[in-house]
């Protein structure tokens, strides 16, 4: 019988630790941000419908380009990955790596043989467009990756994304479907707008989002997906409502309420994040680190240089009660980590890396 692989990627929120870098949300909305407590006490707790509340599908569907009847609400993001692996699977199936581990582990669950094709700190992350498509054959039906990319925060170009398209549409690969997942899509730095979505592109594009990382509302398990497929929405929204019916009622309210004031939320976050990215990028360069600039999202790669002990770092900054996210969890090297610089505090977040100092101090020979 086939199983899903354990994840050690679950200590992230089942452990927590004092100083954690290895997050990627940015600072978290507290309810009262949202909406006025006293307003919920007249929200019926009836059932949803299973594509998701109309309003919020609206707004979704504004902000993607793309129609209401195209956007599906689902259990956060990861709901929307399950939902479309499930329906390609047994399918081969191509993933970008490094990625967000259920991107892998559970099309594997589900029967699917999975290849992973690597791009590299070396490269900047780079979409490797060759590599995919020497991976793809007819019995390739999803091509999977992220946009800002998990854990490096780089994000693809419209011309990367142009060639991936025209590959996976010309080459032997009739039936496969290309998810982009722009979970970190809206968390951008200081000033600089949000790009478009890829939803529109393409009928053969499945998008999924959500609400945890850029909005800073992982609590509440919104999240969504897109496609201009007829059949294939179809497919998923019945397959949502037979694994969960509909989503939390009160949940999509506070969701609409998110986006309602996405802007007002939004830019408080972007400036954030580019004072911490700042921080961050002069603290590297009196370290023995390197690092890949993100594009978005509020994380990125740094790679630890040979002179340093990398078991033993992970140890010190254990012992410091600080954590960062080894390049394992994602399927590249642990001398690569993933950082977050949008969770902690301002103050925290130096203190963070005043830890990271001493623990790169104690494991450097």
């Amino acid at each position: 019988m086939t199983r899903f692989p354990a994840s050690s990627m679950s200590s992230l929120i089942d452990a927590p630790v004092r100083y954690d870098l290895a997050e990627s949300t940015s600072p978290p909305l507290r309810l009262g941000e949202v909406v006025d407590p006293v307003s919920l006490a007249g929200l019926s707790l009836d059932y949803g419908t299973s594509p998701g509340d109309a309003e919020l599908r609206a707004a979704i569907a504004a902000d993607a380009g793309v129609l209401p009847d195209q956007v599906l609400v689902t259990v956060g993001a990861a709901g929307a990955m399950f939902l479309l692996a499930q329906d390609r699977a047994p399918g081969r199936v191509v993933v970008v790596g490094p990625c967000f581990p259920p991107a892998r582990t559970v099309p594997k669950g589900l029967g699917s043989p999975v290849d992973v094709v690597p791009s590299r700190f070396a490269d900047g992350y780079r979409l490797p467009v060759g590599a995919v498509a020497e991976r793809l054959t007819t019995a390739t039906r999803l091509v999977s990756l992220a946009s800002p990319q998990n854990p490096a925060g780089v994000r693809y170009t419209d011309a990367e994304l142009a060639e991936l398209l025209a590959v996976v549409a010309e080459r032997a690969a009739p039936d496969a479907v290309v998810l982009v997942d722009e979970t970190y899509r809206a968390a951008t730095y200081g000033p600089a707008p949000v790009p478009p979505s890829a939803a529109a592109r393409s009928p053969r594009v499945v998008t999924c989002s959500s609400l945890s990382k850029a909005h800073g509302a992982p609590g509440l398990r919104v999240g969504w997906l897109t496609t201009t497929d007829p059949d294939l929405y179809e497919r998923l929204r019945n397959a949502k409502f037979l694994r969960t019916i509909a989503c939390s009622g009160i949940d999509e309210h506070l969701a609409l309420g998110v986006l309602r004031q996405q802007r007002a939320i939004l830019a408080p976050r972007a400036a954030h994040l580019a004072r911490t990215l700042a921080e961050l990028t002069a603290w590297v360069a009196d370290h023995p680190v390197d690092l890949v600039r993100p594009d978005g999202g509020a994380l990125c790669c740094l790679r630890l240089a040979p002179e340093v002990d990398v078991a033993d770092f992970h140890v010190q900054l254990a012992a410091l009660d600080t954590r960062v996210a080894p390049g394992s969890w994602f399927g590249d090297e642990d001398r690569v980590f993933r950082l977050g610089f949008g969770h902690l505090p301002p103050d925290d977040f130096t203190e963070a890396l005043a830890r990271l100092s001493k623990a790169l101090t104690t494991a450097t020979s």
